[in-house]
């Protein structure tokens, strides 16, 4: 009996696949776990396998078509089989032989075509979006506009996916799971599992990284073919509110979106262009684990690099000029932290670097001591600037400083029909902000009201422990004028927390309200899994939550999250 092959559900929201191409043809004799087809969903791209052996019988949809997952595709069995009842009601016939060349006839004369109408746009433009940038920001926009129907050109200078997927977001948090599984792996023996001798191989960790980069980068480029976006790889330059230059060809939209992005910045410090000094791009590519390193820059790109390294049996030393790392993290919390990551990590703070000699780096203590501290690689992590320059944003009058181009909170410039989002706004450099950036700036482009929010835009430190916050911290909350009243809990008093990391696993949750109103102002983690947990917390403020509205919500048991909801019984 022939054998039926169902187009897979790969997660419980995901309902259709693109057929991207078929690696059989009917007729073909296949063996079970062959490849028949790649198909892609979302972001990611995998491939169809045969079940049974046998004879490809019949392919009942063509490369290209959106199939509804556990739809049959593909049927297997014996030559000769009939196969009718298992072809879906909607599938494409497949293609008759061609037929038996017959003696040539005189050629009738080809009908005139019939006049076709021009395309009407209300301006004339090729496109109605032009998309520079194809980051977070850029793809996700291009995606949801071609999904309305929209004509849109997505515009990148190297890769899809952009900072985020290539040098930044997804490779750090591909190599701190991999550093998690050989801390885990040590620990083994504590929860009952001995293991034997752990070792941490960098050449197979940056290739997983590099594996992870490129299916995702494939599943970009599948959601750009299924929404009909246009893809154009070259250096853009805006010529004014509807045009921009690639390469030498002036492109025309109604609309266009700078998503350009930002840089690493590095500061004039005297030697900081020697080739052991790197920024976050640089130590991503490194062939050899270094067996000292100095973080420049107690942020957040530092503070999961030194997790990292010293995860890893590195001696880490962090070099921050302020007087905490994280400035936007809870200043408790920031302590406990740093505690947590004693005798790994040594923190050196309110010192500034003067120069670095050789592999030297030397710095002045808050009390004017001068220091230096030998390191075979230095990071240089002090913030990110916005990508700027060279794109003609001066000549066409846009207005932008250092900090990023100007815009409104619906994405706005002071350009007609010219957007600016993510990180080049220097409004919030998280991912996810350009990412809701792009959808503002759509639904004003729709004529939708929308506009971009900041006061409860989550951000999650991926470092071990990790850590993660929302909204306002308690001394902010005090500077904005509120009455304020916070409450802490240790993780611990999770089951499954305790279960998890024992008795001594570090981690708090702590949550600060309007002792006027009740309503909920901001919440603070650190420790577990909590970069998962901190949405519901940024859903919370963004409803304007009271204390009493959260006790009502019933979390599930045993989990880390329903700390949060302890502490709201702590008012």
């Amino acid at each position: 009996m022939a054998t039926e092959v169902l187009m897979p559900r790969q997660g419980q929201s995901v309902e259709s696949c693109i057929i991207i191409e078929w690696k059989v043809a009917e007729g073909d004799v296949v063996k079970a776990g062959q490849a028949l087809c790649e198909v892609e969903t979302d972001k990611a791209t995998f491939e169809v396998e045969a079940t049974a052996d046998g004879t490809v019988l019949g392919i009942f949809y063509p490369a290209d078509a959106d199939v509804e997952v556990l739809k049959v595709i593909a049927a297997i069995g014996e030559p000769g089989e009939d196969i009718s009842a298992m072809r879906p009601a909607d599938a494409v016939e497949a293609a008759p032989a061609p037929k038996a060349a017959e003696p040539a006839k005189a050629a009738a004369p080809a009908p005139a075509p019939a006049p076709v109408a021009p395309a009407a746009p209300s301006t004339g433009a090729a496109y109605d979006i032009i998309i520079i940038g194809a980051g977070p920001g850029g793809y996700e926009m291009a995606e949801k506009a071609g999904h309305h129907g929209k004509k849109v050109l997505l515009i990148e200078k190297k890769y899809l996916g952009g900072v985020c997927l290539n040098w930044g977001c997804i490779p750090t948090k591909t190599l701190l799971n991999s550093a998690k599984h050989y801390v885990h792996a040590k620990e083994a023996p504590e929860f009952g599992v001995t293991t034997g001798d752990v070792k941490f191989d960098l050449s197979v960790a940056m290739g997983w990284k590099q594996d992870v980069i490129e299916t995702l980068r494939g599943g970009i480029a599948g959601m750009m073919k299924k929404n009909k976006v246009e893809v154009l790889f070259g250096e853009a330059k805006l010529l004014g509110s509807r045009k921009v230059e690639v390469a030498g060809t002036v492109y025309e939209g109604d609309n266009i979106v700078i998503a350009t992005g930002g840089s690493p910045f590095v500061p004039p410090i005297p030697g900081a262009d020697q080739p052991h000094v790197m920024t976050s791009k640089e130590i991503l590519s490194i062939d050899t684990m270094p067996k000292s390193l100095a973080v420049i820059g107690g942020g957040v790109i530092g503070v999961e690099f030194a997790s990292f390294f010293s995860s890893l049996g590195v001696k880490v030393d962090v070099i921050e000029m302020l007087d905490e790392i994280i400035p936007f993290m809870d200043n408790q919390q920031a302590q406990a932290f740093r505690k947590a990551l004693k005798g790994k990590v040594d923190f050196n703070l309110g010192c500034r670097v003067t120069s670095i000699d050789g592999h030297d780096v030397k710095y002045t203590t808050k009390s004017g001591e001068e220091k230096s501290i030998n390191a075979d690689i230095v990071l240089m992590s002090v913030g990110r600037a916005p990508n700027l320059g060279n794109m003609g944003f001066e000549e066409a009058g846009l207005d932008f400083d250092r900090r990023g181009i100007k815009a409104d909170d619906q994405m706005r410039t002071n350009l007609p029909n010219v957007y600016a989002i993510g990180d080049v706004t220097g409004k919030s450099q998280l991912a996810h902000s350009a990412t809701r950036m792009g959808e503002v700036a759509l639904n004003t482009i729709l004529g939708k009201k929308d506009r971009f929010r900041t006061n409860a835009i989550p951000w999650a430190v991926y470092s071990m422990p990790e850590i993660a916050g929302c909204g306002m911290t308690e001394d902010q909350a005090k500077a904005a004028g509120h009455n304020v009243e916070s409450a802490s809990l240790p993780l611990i008093m999770s089951g499954r927390f305790l279960a998890e990391n024992g008795k001594k696993g570090p981690g708090s949750v702590k949550v600060v309200i309007d002792s006027d109103t009740r309503a909920l102002l901001g919440v603070h983690m650190f420790g577990g899994i909590c970069s998962e947990i901190i949405w519901g917390a940024a859903a919370m403020i963004e409803a304007e939550l009271r204390v009493e509205d959260v006790q009502e919500i019933v979390f599930p048991h045993p989990t880390v999250g329903e700390v949060m909801r302890s502490a709201m019984f702590q008012f």
